[in-house]
């Protein structure tokens, strides 16, 4: 029999930190308790040391994470990678401790070119839509992609087209960007990427959804 590598939060409980790291068996206990924590799922510790020895994931985890996905799915009402009303996920590691040098937070991980439309058309912002993506952009590659200064006295790729941009705007702070320009951020923020390590910005939220699940591990 496959072991269990993944457990929604309304699987777990207080007494499973072992197992499901500090936030995961925490957000496990206040779902079990009725708090109102929305639904999502955790990887065990015990991926992460498999990860570790193997430089691989366990067998059987794909399938889990997808088992596990399609349940969000059906708790949240909406469908990752949906063109019309994406669910958006966020990513964040928590060992059994909490320890230094762990993974930032990733938030609005299913966002593309194609997503940021339909969370336009949702809530009828395009400007809030445009924030977000290129938030997750900036997120996903500084965290992911390793787009990040290399040293204390190198300019931050991300900060440094920002304030580019405030400045041909002739605006101070980041509320008075529109909404084409931060869609205009979102393709530079890609273009630093790819400038900075030389990979193209993931489009698929599959593929941001295991990069993001790998950098957790790597960490």
């Amino acid at each position: 029999m496959t072991e269990k590598y993944v457990y929604d939060f309304s699987e777990g409980n207080k007494d499973m930190r072992a197992e499901l790291g500090g936030k995961g068996a925490n957000l496990a206990e206040m779902t079990r308790i009725g708090l109102p924590v929305p639904p999502g799922f955790t990887i065990t510790t015990e991926v992460c040391n498999h990860y570790s020895a193997n430089n691989a994931y366990p067998e059987g985890l794909e399938a889990q994470v997808e088992a596990a996905l399609a349940l969000l799915e059906k708790n949240t009402g909406k469908t990752f990678g949906d063109p019309d009303d994406p669910l958006l996920v966020s990513v964040r590691s928590g060992a059994r401790a909490s320890m230094p040098g762990m993974m930032d937070t990733i938030l609005n991980l299913g966002l593309n070119d194609t997503t940021v439309q339909g969370l336009i058309k949702s809530t009828n912002n395009p400007r809030f839509g445009y924030d977000c993506y290129r938030r997750f952009v900036s997120m996903y590659g500084d965290v992911v992609l390793g787009c990040k200064p290399e040293n204390k006295d190198d300019p931050d790729p991300f900060e440094e087209r920002l304030d580019q941009m405030k400045k041909r705007r002739g605006v101070a702070v980041d509320t008075e960007l529109t909404a084409d320009d931060l869609k205009e951020l979102v393709a530079e923020f890609k273009q630093a990427v790819h400038d900075s390590v030389g990979k193209t910005f993931p489009e698929d939220p599959r593929e941001q959804l295991w990069g993001a699940a790998t950098a957790v591990f790597g960490s």
